[in-house]
């Protein structure tokens, strides 16, 4: 059966309704049917092999250039921010379905670390309010406590956005993620004028609070911080949702006999970063941010990266100059055969035309950490459609569960991807790159969800730093474990680098 009669043609006017192309859903109807294989691991990205190191002496040289660059105003900063919280406090709001007593391990653990978290002054309040004394509270009061944190009246902290919770404490008061990627980023992305630009993505819902957040925090930050803060916020356009399947492959169809569309995750995210037009664009996701005390080793870092990266863009445009005007001269093709090969693509012939295209298209610089347990993604050297060998970053569910030989591979990885990136979004004319361009569109994820109790499929679009950058030309660097700190539960705060300095 093809998919052209799988929508009828009053599918196809509500799809067109949502700003959708027929064609496309119709493509993802396919994908459902048949979803495309796992990826093909062909070994792990190493230092040396896939994998570089910044040598010591060089650091001055990449950091000056990272500055300059800042300084002309070419960089901005986006951040991922549209989780709501909820995973993060998954541990203790499964306890409230439980027994009572015994108090269980989280309740107690939680109990025990109050007084240890940021929003610990706005819990008292809360529960001053509710004639709870949660500095003391009674045998079997675990249950008051979290729902003052989960739940109204209280804290509500279930069902606010990640980025606009209590994270780190200071004298006096506590600072959310969000308000942490604006000092961060004025500290590395802040133009010669003072402007300093970032982006952050957000859910509608959350929008507005985002908005309220931020103009309260400005004048006192800009006057503390010594710039201008350019803010945007934009939120996952509803055309990039996808449309969910039955399990027979078919359109799922609601009770009412609609096609059900769902988040198309992450990866939809390239739309927003697209919109930009930005030039070197650092991109960083919300909960992995550091106090005030330990930013001086991310900023460091994050020029680092930039400074790798303006200098690679640089032999760029020197190089496909180079080929345009002097194809012949075997000196710019060896030179422009090494850059390539640095970049991740794979050469057979190395043809002024090819070497030009393989270099004319975005460029990546990775921070990549030595592999510390945490579950996530990674890189590796993997087999594209074609055969040809490239470096990305893949995620464990794209790895074939029932394959030991790729399991094995996973087994060897050295690093973790810690979503510490920045990216070079215009090509040697100043021009924005089409990111559709470089998708893999058979990168996508597909999972079994459920519907008003109904089980269905649903399909994520290729991840924003996965198959959406899949054809990028990418360089992966080591660094510090120190500049990976994120928060995926509740307890993660409580470790010693989002604690105080006298903490």
């Amino acid at each position: 059966m093809t998919t052209l009669t799988r929508l009828t043609a009053t599918d196809r006017k509500a799809v067109e309704a949502r700003g959708m192309d027929a064609a496309a859903v119709e493509e993802q109807l396919a994908l459902l049917a048949e979803p495309p294989g796992f990826a093909r691991l062909e070994r792990p990205c190493t230092v040396g092999d896939g994998i570089e190191q910044i040598p010591e002496e060089r650091e001055a040289v990449l950091v000056a250039l990272a500055e300059q660059a800042a300084a002309s105003g070419r960089l901005s900063r986006f951040v991922p921010a549209s989780g709501a919280a909820t995973r993060m406090f998954d541990a203790v709001s499964r306890v409230l379905a439980g027994p009572a007593e015994p108090t269980p391990e989280a309740a107690r653990l939680l109990l025990d670390s109050l007084p240890r978290f940021a929003f610990w002054s706005d819990l008292e309040k809360a529960a001053a309010m509710a004639g709870i004394d949660v500095a003391h509270p009674r045998v079997g009061a675990w249950r008051e406590v979290i729902r003052l944190l989960l739940g109204e009246p209280g804290l509500a902290y279930a069902s606010t956005p990640k980025g606009l919770l209590l994270f780190h404490a200071y004298p006096g008061r506590s600072r959310t993620p969000f308000e942490e990627h604006l000092r961060e980023g004025a500290a590395h992305v802040t133009a010669g004028d003072g402007t300093c630009r970032l982006f952050f993505t957000v859910s509608p819902e959350h929008l507005e609070r985002f908005s309220r957040v931020l103009d309260a925090l400005r004048p006192s930050l800009e006057a503390e911080l010594g710039c201008r803060l350019e803010v945007g916020f934009s939120t996952q356009d509803p055309a990039t949702d996808t449309i969910a399947g039955s399990l027979e492959g078919e359109p799922f169809r609601t009770a009412e006999g609609e096609l059900l569309f769902r988040p198309g995750g992450h990866g939809a995210l390239l739309r927003n970063l697209q919109g930009l037009a930005g030039d070197l664009v650092v991109i960083k996701n919300i909960d992995n941010i550091l106090p005030e005390h330990l930013r001086w080793v991310s900023v460091r870092w994050k020029k680092l990266l930039t400074g790798l990266l303006v200098e690679v863009q640089q032999q760029i445009q020197r190089l496909t100059a180079a080929l345009r005007a002097r194809p012949d001269d075997v000196a710019v093709l060896a030179e422009a055969g090494a850059l390539a090969r640095r970049l991740g693509h794979t050469i057979a012939e190395p043809q002024p035309a090819v070497l030009a295209a393989l270099l004319d298209r975005p460029l990546r610089v990775c921070g990549m950490v030595r592999n510390q347990g945490e579950p996530g993604g990674g890189p590796f050297w993997t087999r594209d459609e074609h055969g040809i060998a490239r470096p990305q970053i893949v995620e464990g569910s794209q790895i074939d569960p029932d394959d030991p030989g790729q399991r094995a591979i996973l087994r060897r990885a050295t690093h973790f991807n810690p979503v510490d990136l920045v990216c070079a979004l215009r090509d040697p004319h100043g021009r924005p790159y089409d990111l559709t361009r470089f998708v893999d569109p058979r990168a996508v994820f597909v999972s079994r969800k459920s519907h008003q109790g109904r089980p269905l499929l649903a399909l994520e679009r290729p991840g924003l730093w996965n198959g959406a950058m899949a054809r990028w030309s990418t360089l992966f660097v080591e660094v510090p474990v120190a500049t990976f700190a994120p928060v995926k539960t509740l307890f993660d705060l409580l470790r010693p680098e989002h604690q105080p300095l006298d903490g």
